[in-house]
């Protein structure tokens, strides 16, 4: 089934109008939301996960009218958000057992299976009788996706989940989302570039409330082929660099100098190298209104 958003607008009482005409679709499989901390991401996610209501546009995932029958989409979705809470006396198969009968898996030989399968899917079956409120960050990402398989989802949000896990729980939890990501619709919102380049197929930018860009991430980057150049510079000239070329980003070096990645459709001097371009690239040249526009 895929999701159609169309027109949807939200602004806050404070005036911040953090959904700005948005209109997007997405089909089943794996896709990466991108955009900077205070993007829109976030109410966009709690909108399609029934959260919270829109001022005006629709949202519908295949028959099912989301902002008129949530509970019809919640029966299909699975919901990880940017921080969620525990019980902080509850272990993990008892905090899942409980969920689950909130669910409607009411057989207890039924929910057994259930809470034993997501346990194994996410690696947590050794722990399972440890306190999720004990877990490390990782762990307890992985049982957020543990609890929101449970009724076996159609639909998957999760939002910002890598934010703060070490290397080595990124890669186990990205590893069970793409295992997700086989049979359902995953939108995975994230400010982190990687991220999405290590697991979606499909992408969308986002910055202001509205849609930058959308496209294959692979796609995305040849695009940018021929027109990222490199160029090392002293410190003192960044403003002149930033004030006279597409500036999409830059690093110091071990000698203080920086290197600049520069866009622009010809060489832009003598002293600038062509390179591969990469994702980061190419978000950061959405975010710019005159290149991908």
């Amino acid at each position: 089934m895929k999701l159609v958003i169309q027109h949807l607008s939200k602004t806050y009482p404070n005036g911040v109008k953090a959904i700005d005409d948005l209109s997007l679709e997405i089909s089943p499989g794996m896709f990466g939301l991108l955009g900077p901390n205070g993007a829109g991401k976030s109410t966009l996610m709690r909108i399609m996960a029934t959260m919270q209501q829109p001022d005006a546009g629709t949202v519908s995932f295949g028959e099912i009218d989301i902002l008129k029958d949530a509970m019809s989409l919640r029966k299909l979705l699975g919901y990880l958000p940017q921080d969620f809470g525990v019980y902080p006396d509850a272990t993990a198969e008892e905090l899942l057992h409980y969920l689950a009968r909130l669910k409607g898996i009411f057989l207890k030989k039924d929910r057994h299976q259930v809470v034993q399968n997501v346990l194994e899917l996410t690696n947590l079956y050794e722990v399972r009788g440890n306190h999720v409120s004990g877990y490390s960050g990782g762990m307890k990402q992985r049982f957020g996706i543990a609890q929101l398989l449970l009724n076996n989802p159609k639909l998957v949000i999760v939002d910002e989940p890598t934010a703060g896990l070490d290397p080595v729980e990124r890669s186990r939890f990205l590893n069970v989302l793409r295992a997700v990501g086989t049979e359902s619709a995953v939108i995975f919102s994230t400010h982190i570039v990687e991220d999405v380049k290590d697991l979606c197929t499909r992408m969308a930018i986002m910055n202001g409330g509205r849609i930058l860009h959308t496209s294959k991430p692979s796609l995305a980057i040849s695009e940018l082929e021929g027109k990222i150049w490199r160029v090392v510079i002293a410190e003192p000239d960044l403003d002149r660099y930033k004030s006279k070329y597409h500036l999409l980003s830059s690093g110091y070096n071990e000698d203080n100098t920086l290197t600049l990645r520069i866009w622009s459709t010809e060489r832009p001097g003598e002293e600038f190298v062509n390179v591969v371009p990469n994702l980061e690239d190419v978000y950061f040249a959405a975010l710019s209104p005159s290149i991908l526009t």
